[in-house]
């Protein structure tokens, strides 16, 4: 037991018995527990395996490479289309998670063999992303701007493209574009200060 786990536990103002029992879940399996992203996280030989996160209407338990394990019980969640490897089983209540005990202590030890055998999940390559039309005119009209975007990691392309192509509108399109080329010009990320 991790005291940042602990810590974190106690500050808990929903989902706190839920994710104590989820903790315990975790601890019956040969894990090791630390706090990343400001969650509680179970690794196996440094390698993220299990995380505990709670939202507004449900806690979750996240396997990190999901989307490689089998689930006989169809309770695998992918959270966004978007979303590559993850995929979580959610909880509302403390009788959901003590009434699948037995299997998601099946799903742990079937995620640590993923983990240990070193499988991992085949992602989409940037060039496997949707180009808004509106962002690939301005890439063309503007080569410093496509230079700029070249230079950012495949991560902050990808965040880019998804964000532009998200929006119905052209219009949303061009604004998003618009608020976003200083920050590529700057080599920065979407979500980056």
């Amino acid at each position: 037991m991790n005291p940042k786990v602990d810590a974190y536990i106690g500050k808990l103002e929903k989902w706190r018995e839920e994710t104590e029992k989820l903790r315990a879940i975790a601890l019956a399996c040969p894990l090791t527990e630390d706090l990343k992203w400001g969650v509680p996280c179970y690794t196996v030989d440094n390698a993220n395996v299990v995380i505990i996160h709670g939202f507004k209407d449900y806690c979750a338990l996240l396997f990190v490479k999901g989307a490689l394990m089998k689930d006989p019980k169809g309770i695998l969640i992918q959270q966004t289309e978007n979303v590559q490897s993850a995929r979580q089983i959610r909880f509302t209540g403390l009788k959901e998670i003590v009434k699948l005990e037995a299997t998601l202590k099946t799903y742990i030890h079937q995620a640590i063999e993923v983990e240990q055998a070193g499988l991992k999940v085949e992602r989409k390559t940037t060039a496997d992303f949707d180009v808004a039309e509106e962002f690939q005119s301005r890439l063309d009209a503007q080569p410093s701007l496509k230079k700029a975007f070249e230079a950012l990691t495949p991560g902050r392309q990808r965040a880019y493209l998804l964000h532009f192509s998200s929006a119905k509108q052209s219009k949303t399109r061009e604004a998003r574009i618009d608020k976003c080329t200083p920050l590529i010009l700057e080599g920065k990320g979407l979500n980056d200060e």
